[in-house]
């Protein structure tokens, strides 16, 4: 931790939320996101000091339309959400009840949350509806606790994660990156509370891999419930989380000395030159993406890493991971077209692209 801390610098680390956590699932290759989330350094003040800042977060209207879904999806003891849970899961009528752990305060949510799913899972509590539970998950030593939007337990032994969007589901369809983010998001839920079962001596597998998601539909705002698999989104997370916690390899091939501090001076604001800040960023290896523009704090910086490389052609990530890591469309066609030796590992992505290029000249021909 003390190589972390160095690589952090003088600035306190920056804690972890959900979106945060899930974001991780979408690069686990890119070794300077591993080293700069594992010292829990604040890339989004890194990235505005290097004069690339990212226009991230949600735009006001966008939050109050969402807390206004979320309202009304509990509202009356989530009669709403209830109703929908009993048509998805065939939750019983007689085996419903509502906690809402937000109301023993703040500094007791963590402590109430695991009593409450350590009674429920030893069926000593009645309890279907979970408002406001409080998990921790640890990321590379620090913990961070979360949040869900509701835990539904199910009598027949099984807890699902309930997740609120405010994005629309139109004629049984929502935006793909909508739904693959909030699986992400839903995946850091459900790893958290599987961890909590775990630490309790339970089955973590009680935990439905099958998490629900609650949008509006149609143009409307009356809810819908849907469940998703995040089995795929969950084996992501736990290998980029156990890449975090094993580090030594990508802090070992930094050059000595290295560190990514601002150097605020004493009225908090960064300090150090910004050429001698890049030069540090640049040291570690980024895996940049176009899909990184929607993701990641430090896009704008690698973008324009990137194309100064000559890298202006870079694939999408979801082709570059069917493409054996092959990064760009110059490296496929030259490895289709036989001018450029395949890298270990690409042997047989090189032997299908070159069979592509042989159908694409007899098709021409």
């Amino acid at each position: 931790m003390n190589r972390l801390d160095a690589l952090r610098g003088t600035t306190p680390p920056k804690p972890h939320d959900a979106r945060a956590i899930a974001a991780l699932a979408a690069n686990p290759g890119c070794a300077r996101r591993a080293l700069m989330d594992g010292a829990g350094i604040d890339k989004g003040a890194v990235a505005h000091h290097l004069g690339f800042p990212a226009p991230f977060g949600q735009s006001p209207f966008a939050i109050t339309r969402g807390n206004a879904f979320e309202a009304l999806v509990k509202a009356d003891g989530c009669a709403e959400l209830i109703r929908m849970l009993r048509e998805l899961l065939g939750l019983p009528i007689d085996e419903v009840a509502y906690h809402d752990v937000l109301n023993v305060g703040a500094h007791l949510r963590h402590a109430h949350t695991r009593t409450l799913i350590d009674r429920a899972a030893r069926g000593e509590g009645a309890g279907t509806l979970y408002d406001h539970p409080l998990f921790a998950l640890a990321i590379a030593g620090h913990t961070a606790y979360l949040e869900p939007d509701v835990v539904a337990f199910q009598l027949g032994g099984r807890f699902h994660i309930v997740e609120i969007k405010s994005f629309a589901v139109i004629d049984g369809q929502a935006d793909p990156a909508a739904v693959a983010a909030a699986a992400r998001q839903a995946a850091v839920y459900v790893l958290a509370l599987r961890t909590l079962l775990e630490e309790l001596g339970h089955d973590p597998l009680r935990v439905a891999h099958e998490v629900v998601l609650v949008c509006p539909e149609n143009f409307a705002n009356r809810p819908v419930a849907t469940l998703v698999d995040v089995r795929r989104q969950l084996a992501v997370l736990r290998r980029q989380l156990a890449r975090m916690t094993s580090l030594d390899r990508l802090l070992d091939a930094l050059p000595e000395g290295v560190t990514f501090d601002l150097a605020p001076g004493e009225d908090g604001r960064p300090a150090r030159p910004v050429a001698e800040l890049a030069d540090a960023v640049r040291t570690a290896e980024a895996r940049y993406a176009p899909d990184c523009l929607s993701t990641c704090d430090l896009c704008f910086f690698c973008r324009d890493e990137a194309r100064q490389e000559g890298a202006s052609d870079l694939l999408g990530r979801a082709v570059r991971d069917e493409l054996g890591g092959v990064a760009s469309v110059r490296e496929a066609l030259a490895l289709a077209d036989g001018s450029r030796a395949p890298a270990e590992g690409q042997e047989e992505i090189a032997r299908l692209l070159r069979g592509a290029e042989r159908l694409r000249r007899e098709c021409l021909a």
